[in-house]
């Protein structure tokens, strides 16, 4: 199987469900979805993960709207955040963590999110898959002799219907134009409250560098994912182009140029070269449309306000509010994990073809191909 139990039909899962999991308390299970409609001034990530080490599940909505033009009313550039947690249950079936839940109603190709008016937010969103399911390769990380990361993970490109509300106002999600990406990703990694520090590494950790590009196109999806160590050594390097028919075709050892904003580690988009099964090579010329680092509420790695798996209580829930041109909330996106917007145009020998969905980058420390010598290294 390719995953977790309650992708699959209800007669397929035996019951009582049970996590196929480890004793390490990092042990997790979670879900992520982004959405968004190519304009650039709004984009959507949401997902909801399963601690069972921990004994805690959550789910978190966080939402970044960009006002164009004079005239516009509402927030000019804010990133909002609604963090839902509570004590774990056993029911897979009916995962849900207070007013949000995910139901799998066609297992791998449609999933609808709910979440009930929560702190002036709420969600009824239906997610329909465009292309199959892409397996990942494992992805794995150690810290001397202990696995700190031990993953797996599939992917898939689809399109969205149904609406957002935010303090009265209702989005409409129409799938002509709203666009996104899923994953499903359970295994090992750090999650919760920090851990005592122990003996410092030796070496000491000096950061990472990842790349994350899954992209719809008219006939085929690619998803890229690329981690570098700080010399440039590339620890997974995958990438996958998957076509509507269910081929699936390997493209080789990329090669990538990030672009950045100068004075920062922000990127503005990324050049990808890469080389099909004939020898062929194909470019795609990805762009950031709006970016949203997911350690500013989304309670990724490097987040001060929340983290995944962290215990706060029963029936816990909050909405934070960002103002993105705040000097410190600018200086804290600058060293972190950004999900961007992304749209990227294929050239294929003679043909090009526009395509969307997601571009993550992280460029955490040194990196050395980079040109980024330390923690605080910028772009020039």
């Amino acid at each position: 199987m390719l995953g977790p139990l309650d992708e699959y039909p209800v007669h397929q899962a035996p019951l009582p469900i049970a996590w196929p999991g480890s004793s390490d308390r990092n042990f997790y299970d979670r879900n992520y979805f982004n959405a968004h409609d190519r304009t650039g001034n709004i984009f959507l990530i949401t997902g909801m993960g399963y601690y069972p080490n921990l004994g805690v599940k959550d789910a978190y909505v966080l939402v970044r709207r960009r006002s164009r033009g004079a005239g516009d009313i509402g927030p000019s550039d804010t990133q909002t955040a609604v963090h839902l947690s509570d004590a774990i249950d056993q029911d897979r079936l009916n995962q849900h963590v207070n007013s949000y839940r995910l139901e799998v109603v066609e297992p791998l190709h449609k999933i609808r999110i709910v979440m009930d008016e929560t702190e002036g937010m709420a969600l009824d969103l239906t997610w329909e898959g465009l292309f199959p399911v892409v397996q990942e390769q494992p992805h794995i990380m150690r810290q001397g002799n202990r696995v700190t990361l031990d993953a797996q993970r599939f992917a898939q490109l689809g399109s969205w219907t149904g609406h957002i509300a935010i303090d009265g106002e209702e989005i409409k999600v129409d799938p002509s134009a709203w666009i996104g990406s899923r994953d499903r990703s359970w295994g090992i990694r750090p999650v919760g409250e920090a851990e005592p520090a122990g003996r410092p590494a030796d070496p000491p950790f000096e950061g990472m560098w990842w790349l994350y590009v899954p992209m719809a196109f008219d006939d085929f999806a690619i998803v890229l994912i690329i981690q570098e160590a700080p010399d440039g050594f590339r620890s997974l390097n995958d990438c996958t182009r998957v076509w509507r028919d269910g081929r699936v075709e390997q493209l080789g050892w990329p090669r990538v140029k990030i672009h950045y904003r100068s004075g920062t580690r922000i990127p503005t988009g990324a050049t990808i070269e890469a080389t099909d099964g004939a020898g062929a090579v194909l470019r795609f010329d990805v762009e950031s449309k709006l970016p949203v680092p997911i350690h500013v509420g989304g309670g990724y790695g490097g987040d001060s306000d929340w983290i995944h798996g962290t215990w706060k209580g029963e029936k816990f829930t909050e909405r934070l509010t960002y103002d993105m041109n705040d000097p410190g909330i600018v200086g804290r996106t600058a060293f972190g994990v950004i999900d961007h917007v992304g749209r990227a145009v294929c050239h294929d020998g003679n043909s090009s073809v526009e395509g969307w969905g997601l571009f993550e980058h992280g460029a955490l420390g040194r990196h050395d191909p980079s040109g980024f010598a330390d923690w605080l290294t910028v772009a020039p």
